[in-house]
């Protein structure tokens, strides 16, 4: 199981629709996914049809974690309900894992829900052990193949609770000004909690969204990202396009959308959740 952070500490990003995507993703390459909705908001769980029910979300889990305790408020999401194998999809199959002869034949794409409920650690103090929390909670959910975190975007417990879990943690920036300084934070955050001795996250990444190359602005944005942050750059970039609001507006999978467009966008989160495996 490979479980994917993805953050950042500047609000209005797209960090939900980044998770959203890559899970688009995820179901239509049939790997076993679930997405766990740390932030408050609850947004990423609004767009998956999955609605947090009083004591039934990540926050009541999180009070008092037991090993594997996320299985008992994980719910299926609809978007399983129109799966979807087009060819240009086959090779993330083959990509993700060789033998794909023993996945389920329907797929799997679960949401633990988000909702105020987990308000009670989105805050900066916390003990270390506080940090085993999730972690915790995951131990042994041995169904699923990738798990996808939406975490607030505050440098709060449950960000740091997240990344401890994780083998991976995904910033999300525009190339905009205060983005750029958003993700320098992100990254410097993500290095002082490595240097703990403590946590360690094997790998990070940095992924652009919203991207158009007609601004000149973003074009020297984007170069200023290259240049901070070199290799960590995830290819490919997602550009603005509108058709990812109107997917997520309909709790709709990207990869299912009709149209041009979001055949692009499709093919860009494919090629990343790909990456994720290298």
């Amino acid at each position: 199981m490979q479980i994917v952070s993805i953050s950042s500490l500047k609000g209005g990003v797209g960090k939900s629709s980044v998770v959203l995507g890559l899970a688009s993703a995820a179901l239509e390459a049939r790997v076993p996914t679930l997405v766990v909705d740390l932030d408050p908001h609850g947004d990423a769980s609004t767009a998956l049809g999955v609605h947090a029910r009083a004591g039934h979300e990540v926050g009541s889990v999180l009070r008092r974690p037991r090993r594997g305790a996320l299985a008992q408020v994980a719910a299926p999401s609809p978007w399983t309900e129109h799966p979807i194998t087009p060819d240009s999809a086959k090779a993330a199959v083959r990509e993700w894992a060789p033998d794909d002869a023993r996945r389920p034949r329907r797929p799997v794409l679960d949401v633990a829900p988000g909702s105020a409920a987990s308000s009670h650690l989105d805050h900066a103090s916390f003990r270390p052990k506080d940090l085993t929390r999730l972690e915790k909670a995951l131990r042994g959910l041995d169904r699923y193949e990738l798990v996808l975190i939406d975490c607030p975007p505050t440098l709060s417990a449950l960000t740091r609770m997240a990344w401890a879990a994780s083998h991976k943690v995904l910033s999300v920036a525009e190339p905009s000004l205060f983005s750029v300084a958003g993700t320098k934070r992100t990254m410097s955050a993500l290095a002082q909690f490595e240097g703990s001795r403590v946590w360690a996250v094997p790998e990070a990444g940095v992924v652009v969204n919203r991207v158009r190359d007609s601004s000149q602005e973003q074009r020297h944005r984007m170069q200023e990202l290259r240049e901070l942050f070199g290799p960590l750059v995830v290819d490919p970039v997602l550009p603005d396009l509108s058709v990812m609001q109107q997917a997520q507006g309909a709790a709709w999978p990207v990869h299912r959308w009709p149209g041009a467009e979001a055949a692009d966008l499709a093919e860009r989160f494919t090629a990343i959740l790909q990456g994720l495996t290298h």
